[in-house]
C-alpha cells in the first residue's frame, strides 16, 4: 500500500535521546535503559568540524546518543553534541541508559572524568562519537578481555561482546559488514539487521521530504547508537565500524562503508 514520506516509527524499537546541560563530575549512575527525552540536536543541523583530536587504538567508542556499559558497573552515554564550526563538545551523561537524576557533564578533548570511581580521559570528540580512554591499566584490560563465547546470548550475558575493545570481537562484528567502498540497506518500517555478535541495526524513520532518516543500535539491551536526523553524507559507526550514509528512499537507508 501506498505511504506518504514522513517518519515512520518501528514497533518496540527504543530509539531515545537525551539532554543538554551544564559540566559536572559523575560518580556513578545506574545503566538500565529506559526512554529518555527528545533533546539531542539534530546531525543535519551541525556545523562541525566533524572530529577533534585523535583517537586511540584501544580507545572506548562511546555512539551518539546511545550508551556503553564501563568496568566497575557504571556507563556512559553520549547525550548530544554542539559545533559551532570551529571548535566541537559533547554532552556525556553517566549511566547506561537513561535514568532520571543522572549526572551529565560537557567534555572535550583531554577532559577528565570519573565514572562510578573509575577515571577516563575524552581524546576524541566527533559527530558520531566520543572516544575514551580508561586510566588504570586494569579497566584496559577488563575492556580488552576475550569473551567466553563469540556467539550472543541475549541481553546483560553479552556485555562482552557489545562492550568491549577486545580486538578479535571488533573483527568478527567488522566481517558481518560489507568490505569497505560497498553498500549495506537497513530496510525501514521494521527491518532489523542482527550482527552475529550481538548488535541489532534499525531505521526508526525515514522522511523522504526532508531528506534526513535516523538509525538505531540495541546490544545487550541497551540502545548504543541512536542517530536522528541523518542525511546523505553523514557519518554513522556502528561496532566499530564507520559508514557515509550514501542513500535515503521510503523503503531503505542506505550507507556505504568508509573504514576498513
Amino acid at each position: 500500500m501506498f505511504r506518504p514520506a514522513s517518519r515512520y516509527g518501528i514497533a518496540g524499537a527504543t530509539l531515545a535521546l537525551w539532554a543538554l546541560t551544564a559540566c559536572g563530575t559523575s560518580s556513578g549512575g545506574g545503566d538500565n535503559p529506559t526512554t529518555a527525552p527528545t533533546t539531542t540536536q539534530a546531525a543535519a543541523k551541525d556545523k562541525g568540524p566533524q572530529c577533534i583530536g585523535e583517537a586511540p587504538a584501544d580507545g572506548v567508542h562511546v555512539l551518539r546518543g546511545g550508551g556503553f556499559r564501563l568496568p566497575g558497573g557504571g556507563g556512559v552515554q553520549y547525550a548530544a553534541a554542539t559545533a559551532d564550526g570551529t571548535s566541537r563538545t559533547a554532552t556525556l551523561r553517566d549511566g547506561a541508559g537513561y535514568g532520571a537524576g543522572q549526572q551529565q557533564w560537557t567534555v572535550k578533548p583531554g577532559s577528565r572524568l570519573t565514572v562510578s570511581g573509575h577515571a577516563y580521559t575524552v581524546r576524541q570528540v566527533c559527530s558520531y562519537r566520543v572516544v575514551l580512554e580508561p586510566k588504570d591499566a586494569k579497566d584496559k584490560a577488563a575492556l580488552a578481555a576475550a569473551p567466553e563465547s563469540m556467539e550472543f546470548a541475549g541481553g546483560a550475558a553479552d556485555n562482552a561482546l557489545c562492550f568491549t575493545t577486545n580486538r578479535a570481537v571488533l573483527a568478527a562484528a567488522s566481517k558481518s559488514f560489507p568490505a569497505k567502498g560497498q553498500p549495506l540497506s537497513l530496510l525501514d518500517n521494521g527491518g532489523v539487521k542482527q550482527l552475529p555478535t550481538g548488535p541489532s541495526l534499525t531505521v526508526s524513520y525515514v522522511d523522504t521530504a526532508a531528506g534526513t532518516a535516523g538509525l538505531g543500535a540495541n546490544c545487550a539491551g541497551v540502545p548504543v547508537a541512536i542517530y536522528k536526523d541523518v542525511s546523505v553524507g553523514d557519518t554513522v559507526e556502528f561496532s566499530g565500524v564507520l559508514f557515509q550514509v550514501s542513500g535515503l528512499t521510503e523503503q531503505a537507508v542506505r550507507l556505504t562503508r568508509t573504514s576498513g
